[in-house]
């Protein structure tokens, strides 16, 4: 049964939640000042309440109402970058549910670039928290088809076809006139460090535990084929053919890298091998967002 921007917006506005596109991955939304429905969203999941949630805006106009300061900075990247895979966090309004921000002062901040997410959000007429559509620490989705395998009939997709950039936003914490990185994306904002996070407290970005991203599969990084286990799982490479049972090429480019990234290792989830090997990609700015996932994906 196909779902109707429209009828999505009816469900958001009566505190349910839907899945929807955006050009990053696919995400699990709710209304955003709806304390009651965004925890839904920690259910569905399986999410520690430690871990912030995005809040999706469909212009700067949107985006103003629920903080509390909209420094120059901020202005400038969101005119920069917006509608775009970068996630602004900034000092809070008290109308926005310390079940988002994980009691935190403070809120991440995201214009999509997707028409139909911006439809969507403007259809409801409320910013939408959300994080990605999975179960926590799983593989991001980037089709509808990888929703409903997490969700079953759980949760109402919105169906905008394969993500276009693949993995999740950059986000960078707004001070004054000086941004910080909190999680690295396919936007680079110059040499930013990353910041430290203490361990049980709560995270100031979604994205930050130690092991994310993960398939059910064992997934080790490489740097080649000479350390492959064995020749019975599945190798993702660049550069350097191994000997496996299922060889995936993958571009030689960070862009179109990133954007197939999570829907091959859906699909060799799927497939059940013993393990999945990845070639790590090179250490340069371009891949650092792809070189985090794969070694989240790894741990533990």
């Amino acid at each position: 049964m196909s779902l109707s921007i429209k009828e999505a917006a009816q469900i958001l506005r009566g505190g349910g939640l839907v899945a929807f596109p955006t050009e990053t991955v696919y995400g699990l939304g709710a209304n955003a000042l709806d304390p009651a429905a965004v925890q839904k969203i920690f259910e569905m999941k399986g999410r520690p309440e430690t871990s912030p949630l995005i809040v999706h805006v469909a212009s700067i106009e949107m985006a103003r109402e629920i903080v509390a300061e909209w420094p120059p900075l901020a202005d400038e990247l969101a005119r920069q970058w917006w509608p775009g895979p970068l996630t602004m966090v900034l000092r809070k309004r008290d109308l926005v549910p310390a079940s988002v921000t994980a009691g935190l002062p403070t809120v991440g901040v995201r214009m999509p670039n997707h028409p139909i997410a911006l439809e969507l959000i403007q259809e409801a007429g409320v910013p939408v928290a959300a994080p990605s559509a999975n179960r926590f620490t799983g593989l991001s989705p980037t089709t509808a088809d990888h929703v409903r395998a997490a969700f079953g009939d759980a949760v109402p997709v919105l169906d905008g076809g394969p993500s276009a950039v693949g993995i999740e936003s950059t986000v960078v914490a707004i001070e004054g006139d000086q941004p910080t990185l909190l999680r690295p994306g396919m936007i680079r904002l110059g040499e930013i460090e990353h910041a430290a996070v203490q361990a049980g407290a709560a995270h100031p970005s979604p994205g930050m535990h130690e092991k994310h991203y993960s398939p059910r599969t064992r997934l080790i990084v490489v740097t080649g084929p000479a350390e492959l286990p064995d020749r019975t799982g599945a190798y993702v490479w660049r550069v350097a053919l191994g000997l496996a049972a299922r060889s995936v090429r993958m571009p030689l480019d960070a862009g179109p890298y990133a954007a197939q990234l999570y829907r091959v290792l859906h699909q060799l989830d799927a497939e059940n091998w013993p393990w999945i090997a990845v070639e790590i990609p090179p250490d340069a700015p371009d891949w650092t967002a792809i070189r985090d996932r794969l070694q989240r994906a790894s741990r533990g």
